[in-house]
C-alpha cells in the first residue's frame, strides 16, 4: 500500500471529513485503488453508521462516502475493532464493507503505507 488515507474526526464537527474524502477521490485517479487503504479509527467510525440524520442539522450525509467509495473501487477499508466496541457498533452498523482489525493489526497495517494522511 503507497497510501493509506486515516479519518479521526467525527463527520459534522469539521470540514476534516469531506475534505479526506476529496483528497482520497483525487489520489485515486493517480493510483491504482489497490494502492490506497483507508483506515476509520476512534470518531473517525461515526463518518460510516447507517441511518444518519445529517438534514436535520443541514449537512450532507458522510455516510454516503460509501458509495463513492465503491464505485472508484476502493476496497482496502479498515476500522479498529475497540471502536466499534467503544461506540457498541457492529460491522453490520456501517454503510461501507470494512475489514475489522484489533488495535494491534490495525496499526500494522497502517504504517505499511508509504505516505500516511490524517483528517
Amino acid at each position: 500500500m503507497k497510501v493509506a488515507f486515516i479519518f479521526t474526526h467525527p463527520p459534522y464537527g469539521s470540514s476534516k471529513v469531506r475534505e479526506g474524502l476529496d483528497a482520497l477521490l483525487a489520489m485515486s485517479a493517480y493510483c491504482d485503488e489497490k494502492e490506497i487503504g483507508v483506515f476509520f479509527w476512534r470518531d473517525g467510525i461515526l463518518s460510516l453508521l447507517k441511518q444518519q440524520q445529517a438534514d436535520a442539522i443541514l449537512q450532507k450525509d458522510t455516510a454516503a462516502m460509501s458509495k463513492l467509495l465503491m464505485l472508484y473501487e476502493i476496497e482496502q477499508c479498515f476500522v479498529c475493532e475497540e471502536d466499534l466496541q467503544h461506540y457498541q457498533c457492529s460491522k453490520e452498523a456501517l454503510s461501507l464493507p470494512v475489514v475489522v482489525l484489533d488495535n494491534e493489526n490495525f496499526f500494522k497495517r497502517l504504517y505499511q503505507a508509504e505516505k500516511i494522511l490524517t483528517f
